[in-house]
Parts: structure tokens; sequence; C-alpha cells
């Protein structure tokens, strides 16, 4: 219904006009003798006129009023001829054009054509019963008493036939105009009650999200806490233990500490202040590499060029995709392996190189070789897609006996300001050849 009425609302006055037009020309052709009988038909310019006022009352309300009004004076001034006693009904096009400009109109247009409309029925009236003019609508004798007893008699009666009829059609277009306005308060009550049950889905989620949040936190927590006593316990009650026995139960109670406030800033993530909880820096890589070699891990760091400032996201992107390297060195090639860090920042950007030793059975066996490959993780994806979100990229890989991790996080004018985040990654920088990921190293 919606559809019919906007299609109505757009076309409706030009066809009204030509089925106007039409119905006039059908039922005065008898009168207007053979064609082009209609240029010599007295009513010819009322009707032209009317018609061209249902025409454009949607568009040009305005013009619609001037056009009935240029009719009206033109035949109060003799300019066109005055109507016949059987032609009053042209008149009624000024109230078909009303009906569409309450309809389509804004409220103050709508308001000068209601007045308009009722000094037209009164002039109109004037017209058609004055001995001046059309002197008589048919139905109503004339009067050879002067204006003044045929208005008297019949004036009054004629202006509220009039008004009546204006009426009508004023009433077709508010009505018109009232459902459409109440489809409209449909549509847009049902889309704030869907907006409405969005927010309550995600409020829901939310607070779910939360509540996990919460319990994961209570639940690392008290697990690392009692890791970290556990580790300091042993340690103060075994102190005739080798020194790489005390070292590695330092290290775990040292680990499970910076474990414990590391997940603490990813799952809550902001404090109840709505203040960021501090993240790791750039300068915080230094420290992680001594714990790791605390770990038993070989790590030789190295670095060239003169360091730049990065924006926040850069940097943790930086110390998370170096955490991961090392933690995957350790993991899969154990105590003892040696790894290699290198930043250098005599580029563009910074770029890491961050290289281990591979583990035997990931160099000599293989799903190549009849080995059973070992599933993929998510460590190589999860850097990769830090590295993107910084503005960079990274690409990872074995190399012969050593696998290979290269990071470039762009700085200067190409760098991220703030969080990092929002760039299109510099595809254009990676190499061409595909990436051969090692699924031992995910």
């Amino acid at each position: 219904m919606e559809q019919i009425l906007k299609v109505v609302r757009h076309w409706g006055a030009p066809a009204a006009a030509v089925i106007f037009f039409t119905l006039w020309s059908v039922g005065e052709a008898g009168r207007m003798g053979p064609w082009p009988g209609l240029t010599y038909w007295p009513g010819t310019w009322p009707l032209v006129l009317m018609t061209l006022a249902i025409a454009v009352s949607v568009w040009q309300p305005f013009a619609s009023l001037g056009l009935t009004a240029l009719l009206l004076g033109g035949q109060l001034s003799y300019i066109f001829p005055a109507m016949h006693s059987n032609h009053w009904a042209i008149y009624l096009g000024s109230f078909i054009a009303l009906a569409f400009i309450l309809w389509t109109a804004p409220a103050r247009v709508r308001l000068i054509a209601g007045i308009a409309n009722v000094v037209f029925a009164a002039t109109m009236t004037f017209l058609m019963i004055s001995w001046r003019y059309g002197y008589g609508v048919g139905w109503f004798a004339p009067l050879y008493m002067g204006d003044r007893w045929a208005f008297y008699n019949y004036g009054w009666q004629l202006f509220a036939l009039l008004l009546l009829i204006a009426a009508g059609c004023a009433a077709v277009g508010i009505a018109l105009r009232l459902y459409q306005e109440r489809g409209t308060l449909f549509l847009a009550r049902n889309e704030a009650q869907a907006s409405l049950k969005e927010a309550e889905v995600e409020l829901v989620i939310e607070q779910e999200r939360t509540r996990i949040a919460r319990d994961l936190h209570d639940v690392l927590a008290h697990s690392l806490a009692v890791i970290a006593a556990q580790a300091d316990g042993t340690r103060y009650l075994s102190k005739d233990q080798p020194k790489p026995v005390l070292d590695a139960l330092e290290n775990i109670a040292v680990s499970a500490r910076h474990a414990l406030v590391d997940a603490q800033c990813v799952i809550e993530g902001v404090r109840d202040d709505g203040l960021v909880t501090p993240q790791p820096r750039l300068s915080d890589v230094g420290p992680l590499v001594e714990r790791m070699r605390q770990g038993s891990l070989r790590v030789q760091q190295s670095e060239t060029g003169h360091p730049v400032e990065l924006g926040a996201g850069q940097q943790l992107a930086v110390f998370r995709i170096v955490q991961e390297c090392l933690t995957n060195a350790l993991k899969h090639g154990g105590r003892g392996t040696a790894a290699r860090l290198h930043l250098d920042w005599s580029g563009p950007g910074l770029t890491i190189h961050a290289a281990s030793n591979l583990p035997s059975s990931a160099v000599n066996g293989g799903a190549d070789d009849g080995g059973t490959p070992v599933r993929a993780g998510r460590g190589i994806p999860g850097m990769r897609e830090r590295a993107h979100l910084a503005g960079g990229w990274l690409t990872a890989g074995p190399d012969g006996e050593q696998f290979r991790v290269t990071v470039f996080i762009p700085y200067g004018s190409r760098a991220l300001s703030g969080s990092g985040g929002g760039s299109a990654p510099l595809d254009a920088q990676e190499p061409a050849d595909a990436e051969k990921e090692s699924a031992a190293h995910g």
C-alpha cells in the first residue's frame, strides 16, 4: 500500500488533470462543434487553466493557486468569457488541486491554500450569480431585480455548496496525508523496536562477556598465584639444589607473575574509570629477552640504526610478535635452543628479524618424507594480523635448519598515529614468493 501511495503521490495530479480534461471534452463535444471546435468554445480557457492548476498542484502549489486566481481575475476583468450556466463545475478543478496540495505540501502552504480557496469560492459565487457575468447557474432562476436580490436569495446557498465541495476534497487530501504519516510513524516505530532489540541483545552479550572475563580472570589469578607461590617456596626450601634448578624455579615464579599481569591487561582491557590499562611497549622487549634467557633460551639480540618513536599500537604489536617468536623457539626447540633477534631501524620502517634452530624432527621428518605433520596453531596468523594492523607485513617459514620470521613496521610519514589500527597493509613491500609456514611453529 505504501508503494501505491508513493506512485499516486507522484503521478496522481497529472493523471487527475488528464481525466478532468477528458471528461469535460467528451461531455461538451456536441457543443464545441467540429474539430477544432474547442478554440471557439467559451469554456476553453477555464478548462485549460483548471487542468493546469490540477497538474502542477503537487510540484508547484503556489503556481496552482496562481492559475486559479488568474482565471477568476481574468473573468472579473472580462479578459476571459464568463462561465455559462451549465459550465460552473469547471471551477471544481480548484478544489481538486486543493486536495493534492493538502496531501503533499508543507503546513504553511496548506494553510495558505485553504484560505485562498475560501476566497476563490466567494469569487466564484459572485461570478456565477451576478447579472454582469454568469447570471445564474442553471438551477437558480435569474432574478431581474439586480445582484442584491440574487445574492440575498441564492448567494449563501451557492457559497455553502462550494465550501461543502471544497471541504470534501480537502478531507480526502488530509485523510491521505494522515494515512501516509501514520504509515511512516509505524515504520519508525518498527525500526526503533528493532534497534531496541539489537541493543538488548548486545547488552546481554556484553554482560555475558564481562562475566566470563571476570571468571576467567579469577581462575587465572588463582592458578598463576599458586604457581608463583609454589615456585618461590620450593626455591627457598631447596637451597642445596644445583643453581640451574634454582634458576628454573625463579624463572617459573617470575614468568607466572608476569603472566598474571598480562592476563589481567588482556581480559579486563579497560578499568572502571574508563582509562585503558597500560599495555607493553617497545621498552619492555629488553626485559622480555632477559626473562627468556633465564628460561634457558640462548637469545642473541642486536640492533642497527637509530630508533624511531612508534605509535602505541605499533609498539604493542612489536612486543607481542617478539614474545611469540621467542616463546615458539623455547616451546618447540626446548632448553638451550639458540635464537637470534635483530631490530633494524635503518630503512623506512622497523624491520625485525627473528630466527631460531628447528628441532631435528622438523628438519629430518615431515609430511614430505613420510612424517606426520604437526597440527597448525594460531601463532603465525596472530602475528601476521598484528603486523597488518600496525600497517606492515610479516613473513614466516623454515629456512634450512632455522625458522625465520621477518616483520616490517613502517614509521615516519607512513607510520600510524595512535592505536596503529585501520591502516591498509603494505602489501607492495611483501615478498612476491608464497610464504612457507612451518606447522611446528604455528
